[in-house]
């Protein structure tokens, strides 16, 4: 059988009705039988077989009616159950009976598990247990196919739609849950960015006012408190992510790209969240900001970077460029010959360890341009860490 669709809270209507039909069901059956019972070699033991419908039609539903109650197990006992009343009936009614078409002792009522196995999981599982019905119906009837014909169609109509039914209302669910919380985030986020437009950024405002005002050493803090705050407005100004429902350990790589934004730094990724694995994410992002610090220490704060996220088929690319005075040919071999292994370890490392690759491209007079490159799903640890023509 395929996989337990997800839990619904929109799906209990379909329940309710369902127990709704098992009782009309029941009451038609009975009606038949009353109608009938002139076929029927054994009218007792029949109006004892209604009996037990009855006692099953009250059990399923009190148990149907907790969802952790709807196991594999129970419905399995009800299906064969049901299977076993339908078959019954050969011992009920006469032989002619069932030659000229009589209903037999369940009636309609055969179709209570289907609808509840399409219900719990799916088309599928609503086709399966049709057939099996269908089944039990066609060697009831010593294989007269014509008339079983019809009883087979509403069955797997029956399965399929309420299969379709229930999937449509697990993803309406799961959407109303996915936008409950994305405005739960919206409100949250803009409590927070009120608080920090009312404390911090005042304070970081006033305190690049006075910098400036100032001179000297208060100057170059008032400018740093500039950039700060530029920064932060950003962060709090930006409209949250909105990503379809996370599975299992994946995170966004946008929002934590772009935190590395600031009045030097300029960030773009896609409209879309990017999805990957939180090691590989957290790791990525970190070769960034390790990037930007190189830009800074190197070139100075006056320096612009830009930080490009590409989400590609098969491929996350992101790119961190700079109009600095770029690398003189060799820099980064004599660097890591000395011992200083910053864009050795915490870029190109990084990469290599995730399966990626990275790849610096600078001339003197033209900026650096940095390229991080990682397949979805990752390629082995060996893969290539390659350095472009010009970085030594």
């Amino acid at each position: 059988m395929p996989p337990s669709p997800p839990s619904s809270g929109s799906a209990e209507p379909l329940w309710r009705a369902i127990a709704v039909y098992r009782f009309a069901s029941l009451g038609y059956a009975a009606l038949l039988l009353i109608l009938h019972r002139a076929d029927y070699a054994r009218l007792g033991w029949a109006w004892a077989v209604i009996a037990v419908m009855t006692a099953r039609t009250v059990a399923t539903t009190m148990a149907y009616a907790r969802p952790e109650r709807r196991t594999r197990l129970l419905l399995s006992a009800d299906l064969a159950v049901t299977a076993g009343l339908l078959l019954s009936t050969a011992a009920l009614q006469y032989p002619s009976a069932m030659r000229h078409g009589v209903m037999p002792v369940t009636g309609i009522w055969v179709a209570g598990p289907v609808l509840a196995w399409a219900a719990r999981y799916g088309r599928r599982a609503g086709t399966v247990t049709a057939l099996v019905m269908s089944g039990c119906d066609l060697v009831l009837r010593h294989g007269a196919i014509t008339v079983v014909l019809n009883g087979v169609v509403l069955l797997l109509l029956a399965g399929v739609l309420t299969g379709h039914l229930a999937r449509l209302a697990a993803e309406v669910e799961t959407e109303r849950q996915h936008a409950a919380a994305i405005e739960a985030v919206s409100r949250e986020r803009e409590r927070l960015a009120r608080d920090i437009h009312d404390s911090v950024l005042q304070v970081l405002a006033l305190v690049q006012r006075r910098g400036a005002e100032a001179g000297g050493e208060a100057a170059e803090l008032g400018r740093l408190a500039g950039q700060q705050e530029a920064a932060l407005r950003a962060l709090v100004g930006s409209a949250p992510p909105v990503a379809a429902p996370a599975a299992g350990n994946d995170v966004d790589l946008c929002a934590l790209v772009l935190r590395a934004q600031a009045e030097g730094v300029t960030v773009s990724v896609p409209a879309q969240a990017v999805r990957l694995e939180k090691m590989a994410a957290e790791e990525l992002a970190s070769a960034v900001r390790a990037a930007l610090d190189n830009v800074r220490r190197h070139c100075g704060e006056q320096v612009r970077a830009w930080v490009l996220v590409e989400d590609e088929p098969g491929l996350v690319t992101v790119t961190v460029r700079d109009d600095g005075p770029g690398i003189p040919a060799g820099r980064l071999a004599e660097a890591a010959a000395t011992g200083r292994l910053g864009v050795s370890y915490s870029i190109c490392g990084r990469l290599r360890d995730l399966g990626g690759s990275a790849s610096i491209r600078s001339s003197p007079g033209e900026g650096t341009e940095v390229e991080l490159r990682l397949p979805r799903p990752a390629l082995p640890r060996s893969a290539a860490v390659t350095a472009a023509p010009g970085t030594g």
